[in-house]
């Protein structure tokens, strides 16, 4: 294992982040791991876009740090806390795109069944709790979601990606940001246009052909929704998420359905565009 070449491969991601704008000044941080104990990591208060390979420190699997002359970013944890919920990550990136973390401060549910790649490579997305970031319960935040998909998004804050090397975690987080800034340049558009659920059960089919797994493969949510963001639902009442800027798709659509069509009206809606009717009745009884 050559231990500088990964120190390396950390500073050219940061430097990708860095010039992608996903990381002001001093944003963000980066893991590495070398072994089962140890874990390369970013300093604190250094600009990811500057990086040398001796500026990366080392720490354990409890954050504690053993080797580097600069101190480690205090958000060391939440990398670790994944890298033991899966095993088989080698590697975290953590940072602020902008677009992405625009649904992070929005809280806004990212829709599904809308872009081919994201399909395969993405799936469903998740937004945690907000908690303080740098201590264990801003950490925690992400074990609801951890083993459920590659890329998570960190309410008020910014996004989380992993993957077997740091090439690969960052790859999911630049996906989501491309994606999300489609949505938001499609919503000033116009509208967006759903998959029908044939559509994507296809995506699925091809995302599970090339090795890519998606919780909506796995017998317990063979029943869900594909398109609802039915995996995470449960979590949003916790975090505060909800559907404000994007409607949801419309339900178990056929292929070439029409979805310019409004998505079915909630309970509260419904229930005031019943009032509107009485009205407008009682109105019409009296002339």
């Amino acid at each position: 294992m050559n231990i500088h070449r990964m120190k390396q491969e950390i500073c050219e991601i940061g430097d990708r982040i860095y010039k992608k704008g996903f990381a002001a000044a001093n944003d963000g941080n980066i893991t590495y791991r070398i072994n089962e104990h140890e874990v390369l990591c970013t300093p604190t208060m250094h600009s990811k876009g500057f990086l040398k390979p001796e500026d990366i420190c080392t720490v354990d699997m409890d954050g504690n740090q053993i080797a580097g002359s600069k101190k480690r970013s205090s958000e060391a944890l939440l990398h670790i806390e994944i890298m033991k919920a899966r095993p088989e990550v080698k590697s975290v990136v953590h940072c602020h795109p902008p677009h992405a973390t625009a649904f992070a401060v929005a809280r806004e549910p990212i829709p599904q069944c809308v872009l081919p790649e994201v399909e395969v490579f993405l799936g469903d997305v998740p937004i945690t709790k907000y908690e303080t970031p740098g201590g264990k319960q801003f950490a925690e935040t992400i074990l609801p979601f951890v083993q459920n998909t590659n890329v998570i998004v960190l309410a008020n804050h910014g996004t989380v990606s992993y993957g077997e090397t740091v090439e690969r975690a960052y790859w999911w987080t630049e996906i989501l940001d491309a994606y999300c800034r489609i949505l938001i340049l499609a919503k000033q558009v116009g509208n967006i246009e759903y998959l029908s659920k044939q559509e994507t059960q296809e995506l699925l089919d091809l995302k599970q052909k090339w090795g890519f797994d998606d919780p909506r493969l796995k017998q317990e949510f063979e029943n869900c929704d594909i398109c609802a963001n039915d995996i995470f639902r449960d979590s949003w009442q916790g975090a505060g998420v909800e559907r404000r800027g994007f409607p949801s798709p419309p339900p178990m659509l056929d292929s070439g359905a029409n979805t310019n069509t409004p998505s079915s009206a909630t309970p509260d809606q419904e229930a005031l565009i019943k009032n509107i009717t009485n009205q407008v009745l009682a109105a019409l009884q009296k002339s």
